[in-house]
């Protein structure tokens, strides 16, 4: 055997004639020239791929393995998985993307500008680096045009108290008015925050006068409360157009400013003898009222009641009732209804409903029995009492019937006829009345029992 060292490639064992033929891709070779040719034609072909290209692409490397299979030439595959040259076979040997995309690529030219508008100087050593702002954010500027007229500046001020009315905070309430720069007209802020109320619920307003109370001595001083005052005083003949109650409205709000410590009581006396409105009379009429009172001042901290939700249901109950006994000495529906929604507890009505029918029990006359149906009507009607609630209220009724009956023995036939009135009436639904109690009847000593008498109970 004998070694061949072809342009720096390892030694190459030379066939013996004497030995055995050596053996190519499974085909004896026939003589030692076709060997020393295959290997040159190897070497050649190995410099030309080099010449061309160092990493060939996946299409020409399929083309080189076909075209020569018989030299075992294998290209290095993990190479060509790595390659961002185009694998397509028809590109120019640029990198994908212009070399803009991939891990570990430059970017597309020009792109370092870009970076610069988008990111900004984050560098501490570049001249433009912000301390305040090191990631170089944007900012919005709010530009506020303080040359607002009062009509202007009154509807931005509308907006941020109807938002108040949801939220009920107060401080970021201050926080948005802040941003309006309305210190040169505060008074605005209650004049607008007062006209508003008066268009909503008491409850409302109780967050209105606390907003006031709230904002003293940050936004609103003295001055202010006086000016606005006097400012709504002078609008009142507006004002009833649109809520005749105004006066009343405007003297809970004075009255209750007074109490916050936010106006000195002598307000009231500047305006003695020089008021010519009589919409304006009311109003300080009401306010001296309040003010007199016994315990006046303690007591309008509740001048517009407290929230449905917050109250105690035992004053809750109480207040039904109550309300219910008017309307039996002065049936008057509409009176009933706006107290019940001053009340401002849609979900529980169904108290009003039990109490209702109970009270029709107990009189166990008819007139009771007609003016409860027909205030139910008119409350179901106008959809006030829902039908979930208008439903729940017999429930319980249906439920308390052994403890009723005990009081009032006629308690099942009253209810009987009372629910099919209510039914005649569209009061209530037939599952209402499916679900009608009825007493069980007794048993007397005749029937065998023995002496024993059947418990009143129904089924």
């Amino acid at each position: 055997m004998g070694e061949v060292a072809v342009n720096g490639l390892e030694p190459i064992m030379a066939a013996d004639p004497v030995d055995d033929e050596l053996l190519l891709n499974g085909s004896p070779s026939e003589t030692k020239e076709n060997i020393e040719g295959l290997v040159n034609g190897v070497v050649e072909l190995t410099e030309r791929i080099k010449r061309r290209a160092k990493r060939p692409s996946k299409f020409m490397t399929k083309e080189l393995s076909r075209a020569n299979s018989d030299t075992q030439v294998i290209a290095p595959l993990r190479a060509l998985k790595n390659s961002r040259k185009s694998r397509n076979g028809f590109g120019r040997g640029l990198p994908k993307k212009g070399g803009a995309g991939g891990k570990g690529t430059w970017g597309a030219l020009g792109s370092e500008l870009a970076e610069e508008e988008l990111d900004g100087a984050i560098d501490s050593n570049d001249p433009n680096y912000d301390e305040s702002n090191p990631e170089h954010r944007d900012f919005k500027l709010k530009v506020i045009n303080l040359d607002r007229s009062d009509e202007e500046l009154q509807k931005q001020i509308s907006s941020l108290v109807a938002e108040y009315f949801d939220h009920g905070d107060t401080h970021e309430t201050y926080l948005s008015l802040e941003e309006l720069q309305v210190s040169t007209r505060a008074h605005l802020v209650l004049v607008t925050a007062i006209e508003l109320a008066m268009d909503h619920k008491p409850s409302h307003r109780e967050m209105t006068s606390v907003l006031l109370a709230d904002l003293y001595g940050h936004m609103l001083y003295e001055p202010h409360y006086t000016k606005g005052y006097d400012v709504l005083i002078k609008n009142l003949s507006d004002l009833v157009l649109d809520t005749p109650d105004a006066p009343t409205i405007l003297g809970n709000f004075i009255a209750r400013s007074i109490a916050d410590d936010c106006i000195p009581p002598k307000f009231l006396q500047s305006y003695k003898g020089k008021v010519a409105c009589e919409h304006a009379v009311v109003t300080l009429a009401r306010s001296d009222s309040l003010l007199s009172m016994r315990h006046g001042l303690v007591r309008l901290d509740n001048v517009w009641g407290v929230g449905g939700g917050t109250r105690p249901v035992k004053y809750l109950v109480k207040k039904m009732v109550l309300l219910l006994e008017e309307y039996l000495s002065s049936s008057d529906i509409a009176e009933a209804t706006r107290c019940l929604q001053e009340l401002e507890v849609p979900h529980f009505h169904h108290e009003l409903v039990y109490e209702a029918v109970v009270m029709a029990l107990e009189k166990m006359d008819d007139r009771t029995s007609k003016m409860m149906c027909d205030l139910l009507g008119s409350l179901h009607c106008a959809i006030i009492i829902t039908p979930t609630q208008m439903k729940a209220g017999f429930v319980r009724v249906y439920d308390d019937m052994p403890q009723i009956c005990v009081d009032v023995p006629p308690a099942y036939s009253i209810l009987e006829r009372f629910v099919m009135r209510c039914h005649a009436a569209k009061v209530v639904s037939d599952d209402v009345v499916k679900k009608l109690p009825v007493r069980g009847r007794k048993r007397f000593v005749s029937e065998g029992d023995g002496g024993r008498v059947k418990d009143d109970a129904y089924f």
